[in-house]
C-alpha cells in the first residue's frame, strides 16, 4: 500500500467496498482519486482506480442505453384497459388488431411480420379498450422487451389458431411466459410462495374460426384443454363473434362505467368515468378532480340498487351505469 494516504481515504475505501450500486461505487472511486496524493508511490493505485472507474461508467452507460431502447417499446395505456395479444407466429394477432381497432399493423402469411408493439383502440359501446399487437413468441427467439409489455398490461389474450394444433400453441405460450415468471391469474395458486411472479387475467382467443367447418376443431380443442379455460372463438377474416369478444373483455377487465351530472342537468352518457369494480363515490371524486376528494360534502346517485336521487355516503360502492351528482 502506498505511503502518505490520509485517514479519510480509508473511510472512503471502506464505503467503496460496502457499496452495492454502481453509482455508489463510482462516487467512492472518484472521491478516493481526489483524496490520494499524487506521487510515484501512488501512480499504480491511481491507474488501477481509473481503470475500475472507466469500466463501471461504461457498464452504466450500456445499461442506460438498453433501458432507453426498452422504453422505446413501451406503450402508454389509454382507454378503459390495456389488453396485450400473445402467441406464436401466424395465429393472426395482427389481423385481429387490424380488424378490431383503428391500428394498421402489417399483416402477412409469413411469420415474424410484427417487430414492434402496435397499439389500437377497440370501441365497445361508449368506451374504448386498447389492444396491443406483439411479435410472436417462439422457443428460438423472443423480443427482450416483450415480457415487460405483457407484465404492464391489464390483461392477456392468448391467441391460438384453431385450425392448426391450438393445444400446442397454448402450451408453448404458457411455457415461454412461465420462463419469464408471468402466468395467467387463474393459475396463480400453482405458484403460491414463489417470489417475483407477475399474474394477469387471461382468456384464450381461438382465431380462424371462419365458418361452420372449424366448429369441429374448436370442440376438439376445448375437450383437450387441461383446465376449464375461458375460450372465445373468433374470425379475424369474417368478424365472427367480435361482439362476444368485446363483451367478454369488458367483463374480464372488471371495470364499470359511471356518469356524473351537475344539479338540474342531464348526464353525459358519451363520456363515462371508468373505474374498477368495487370503486366508491370517493374514488369517483378523485377521478373527477383530486381536489374533489376533500371538498365534496355529499352525493346523490341514480342507478340499480338505489332509488333515484338517493343521498349516499363516501364509501358507497358504485355499479356499472350509475349516475352520480357530487355536491360541494
Amino acid at each position: 500500500m502506498p505511503a502518505n494516504l490520509p485517514p479519510e481515504y480509508f473511510e472512503v475505501e471502506k464505503r467503496y467496498r460496502q457499496a452495492k450500486a454502481p453509482a455508489e461505487r463510482i462516487e467512492a472511486l472518484e472521491e478516493m482519486l481526489a483524496i490520494i496524493p499524487k506521487h510515484k508511490g501512488t501512480d499504480k493505485l491511481r491507474a488501477d482506480f481509473r481503470r475500475r472507474l472507466s469500466k463501471l461508467k461504461s457498464q452504466q452507460q450500456a445499461k442506460k442505453a438498453t433501458s432507453r431502447r426498452d422504453m422505446g417499446h413501451r406503450v402508454d395505456p389509454e382507454g378503459a384497459g390495456q389488453v396485450v395479444l400473445v402467441g406464436p407466429p401466424n395465429v393472426g394477432k395482427s389481423a385481429l388488431v387490424a380488424a378490431l381497432t383503428n391500428a394498421t399493423p402489417e399483416v402477412a402469411d409469413f411469420p415474424h411480420t410484427t417487430r414492434i408493439p402496435t397499439p389500437g383502440m377497440m370501441p365497445f359501446e361508449n368506451i374504448q379498450v386498447q389492444l396491443i399487437d406483439t411479435p410472436p413468441m417462439t422457443r428460438e427467439y423472443m423480443e427482450p422487451w416483450l415480457p415487460d409489455i405483457i407484465g404492464r398490461a391489464d390483461m392477456m389474450m392468448l391467441v391460438v389458431d384453431v385450425t392448426t394444433d391450438p393445444v400446442q400453441h397454448l402450451d408453448e405460450t404458457l411455457a415461454l411466459l412461465g420462463e419469464k415468471r408471468i402466468a395467467p391469474l387463474r393459475l396463480a395458486y400453482l405458484y403460491e410462495g414463489r417470489q417475483g411472479w407477475t399474474f394477469r387475467p387471461a382468456i384464450v382467443l381461438a382465431n380462424k374460426n371462419d365458418d361452420a367447418s372449424a366448429e369441429e376443431n374448436l370442440q376438439i380443442f376445448k375437450a383437450l384443454l387441461k383446465d376449464d379455460w375461458p375460450v372465445v372463438a373468433v374470425s379475424a377474416k369474417t368478424g365472427r363473434n367480435f361482439e362476444l369478444l368485446k363483451q367478454t373483455l369488458f367483463e374480464r377487465l372488471e371495470i364499470i362505467r359511471v356518469y356524473t351530472k351537475a344539479r338540474g342537468k342531464t348526464p353525459e352518457h358519451n363520456a363515462p368515468f371508468v373505474l374498477k369494480k368495487g370503486a366508491t363515490v370517493e374514488d369517483l371524486a378523485g377521478k373527477v378532480h383530486k381536489e374533489f376528494v376533500d371538498k365534496f360534502k355529499c352525493a346523490k346517485v341514480w342507478g340499480d340498487g338505489v332509488y333515484d336521487g338517493q343521498m349516499i355516503q363516501r364509501d358507497h360502492v358504485l355499479q356499472d351505469g350509475d349516475v352520480v351528482e357530487l355536491h360541494m
